[in-house]
């Protein structure tokens, strides 16, 4: 081929001047076509010596390096067969052409992406790493940005997962000098959520079973992906039973399918259900659960006031606090149970309309309130511990939550108590006589002075009589008057009216003698007087004299008469 242009121009046999003339013109107009710079084809002739070698029609063949081919494309090229390369020079030392497999190719791509471009048809590429701002996307051999905020309608976190995963984009910006060219993912996944969410809307009616993906939880629900639109479903229709988060129930990416309970089309709005799809629990909730029915269930949840009992699936029941023992008092539920544990009881009362059963513990087991008269009858002495002290009273313990009140004024027949520690300790056993007792207040009444016969009806009345003097001791002192000891523990009152004005202060422990001026059994009260006393003795002196007088005086007449 080297030799043509000799041919032609040297050989005056091959033809007439005319045809040589015209051949030499023909020739001359091909040359014109290689152009460094510009794509040609090629059919291949051979490979040999690390290179593949190319027939264009010129009058050297081209060579390309077998560098520019991978394993694959090389074991496919067949002799014959046409390529597209780039014409890097006309002709090398040795009067080859240089061509370029790979920068055709680049072109080839670059006026694939143009037309993409102009046109807005999607095209496909490879994530191959991430950078910031978003990630770099091989398109054939021409790198390209797709930026964090157009990959996805939704933010993506880990932008590391998308990396060797091909994707479908569009291409938004190019500049085919710099180099540049800009994708969006996320123009393509709008425009068929749109396809979708027509399809959905036009095919959306209320009552309807649809199907859906989790695509959000949050605190008050989980917003389900229809196809185009996303639907509520409000953690209120999740579940007919109780249901403390909706991740208890959902993680993104679940399939479900939930039923249209409201859809607004002006609003593209669309409410979703889950519980709907099965009947209410509390339809026949009286049938299942009438009043004085044993039940067992599970405690799902502890409030102040009481403990939510799971009968079933949808259906729970309340146990008070108040409805837990006969015989404590429960502050807290969690004294007697705890959540998660299952417990008997009974159906107090039931309300379907507003979804409520009332369950009683206590009611399993007898009330021991009941049979109380029989344990301990009215009269009967009885035995316990000490458990509290109150201003007017102590509570004695007669078995496992039933206590007894032994009240202030059942401590002493004769002591004036001002609180029950002056006579009983806590802890201490003490002895008490059953006074009455309520059975439907849940109350017993107790006495300590009952144990020993009342004084006042046996002793007081022949002890102490009006006008007969005392030797008592002070006991205590106060505004209105002192306190004395008596016999048997008995207190009496010398009121300060009684008291000496003149005389020094009586004080605690000393021994006075006074006059009982007055004992009062309705009132339980004795009073003596000091100043009583003192002039009662005053009296009876001056009388002791005048009646010596008169009897002296007497003699004495006598004496006068006798004289005469």
């Amino acid at each position: 081929m080297n030799q043509a242009r000799e041919d032609i121009d040297g050989d005056e046999n091959t033809g007439s001047d005319e045809d040589s003339q015209e051949f030499a013109k023909l020739y001359d107009q091909s040359l014109k076509s290689f152009k460094s710079g510009s794509i040609v084809k090629g059919r291949v002739l051979q490979i040999r010596s690390g290179v593949v070698m190319l027939d264009l029609g010129y009058k050297s063949d081209g060579i390309i390096p077998v560098e520019q081919f991978t394993e694959e494309e090389l074991a496919a090229l067949k002799p014959g067969e046409e390529l597209e390369v780039f014409l890097e020079a006309a002709e090398d030392s040795n009067g080859n052409l240089i061509l370029s497999r790979e920068k055709a190719k680049k072109m080839q791509v670059w006026d694939a992406l143009n037309r993409a471009h102009q046109t807005g048809a999607p095209v496909k590429g490879t994530v191959v790493s991430t950078i910031k701002g978003g990630v770099t996307v091989d398109l054939g051999g021409v790198a390209a940005f797709l930026p964090g905020s157009q990959i996805d309608i939704r933010p993506v976190r880990n932008l590391n997962q998308l990396l060797g995963q091909t994707l479908e984009m569009k291409i938004v910006k190019m500049n085919s000098g710099r180099g540049n060219i800009v994708l969006s993912r996320r123009s393509i996944l709008e425009e068929q959520q749109n396809v979708k969410k027509e399809e959905t809307l036009a095919a959306l009616t209320e009552g309807q079973t649809v199907s859906g993906v989790i695509k959000n939880v949050t605190e008050y629900g989980a917003f389900v992906d229809l196809g185009g639109i996303d639907g509520l479903l409000h953690i209120t229709d999740m579940s007919w039973g109780r249901v403390g988060h909706p991740s208890e129930l959902f993680k993104v990416g679940d399939k479900l399918d939930v039923v249209v309970l409201k859809y607004d089309r002006e609003k593209q709005k669309v409410s979703l259900g889950l519980k709907q799809k099965s009947q209410d629990p509390w339809v026949a909730a009286a049938e299942r659960y009438p009043p004085g029915a044993r039940v067992r269930g599970k405690v799902v949840s502890l409030t102040d006031y009481g403990a939510f009992v799971e009968l079933e699936h949808g259906v729970e029941g309340l146990v008070h606090v108040s409805e837990m023992s006969w015989t404590q008092k429960v502050k807290h539920p969690s004294k007697m149970v705890s959540a998660g544990a299952m417990i008997e009881a009974q159906v107090l009362s039931v309300d379907p309309v507003g979804k409520r059963i009332s369950l009683g513990m206590k009611q399993i087991e007898p009330n021991p309130w009941q049979t109380i008269g029989e344990r301990y009858p009215v009269g009967a002495a009885v035995e316990g511990k000490v458990k509290t002290l109150t201003d007017f009273g102590a509570f004695i313990g007669l078995e496992e939550g039933i206590d007894g009140l032994i009240h202030i004024s059942d401590l002493s027949w004769t002591k004036h108590v001002k609180h029950p520690s002056e006579v009983l300790k806590k802890g201490q056993t003490a002895k008490a006589v059953v006074l009455s007792i309520d059975a439907q207040k849940e109350r017993i009444s107790l006495g300590l002075k009952q144990l020993s016969p009342d004084p006042w009806e046996t002793f007081i009345p022949g002890r102490y009589k009006v006008g007969q003097d005392e030797t008592v001791k002070v006991t205590k002192t106060a505004d209105f008057g002192v306190f004395v000891e008596l016999e048997q523990g008995f207190e009496g009152l010398i009121p300060v009216s009684e008291l000496m004005k003149d005389a020094p202060a009586i004080k605690e422990g000393e021994e006075v003698t006074a006059r009982v001026i007055k004992v009062d059994k309705a009132d339980r009260k004795i009073a003596l007087s000091i100043r009583a006393q003192v002039k009662g003795n005053d009296r009876s002196t001056l009388q002791d004299y005048m009646s010596q007088q008169q009897k002296f005086d007497t003699t004495l007449g006598a004496l006068l008469k006798e004289r005469r």
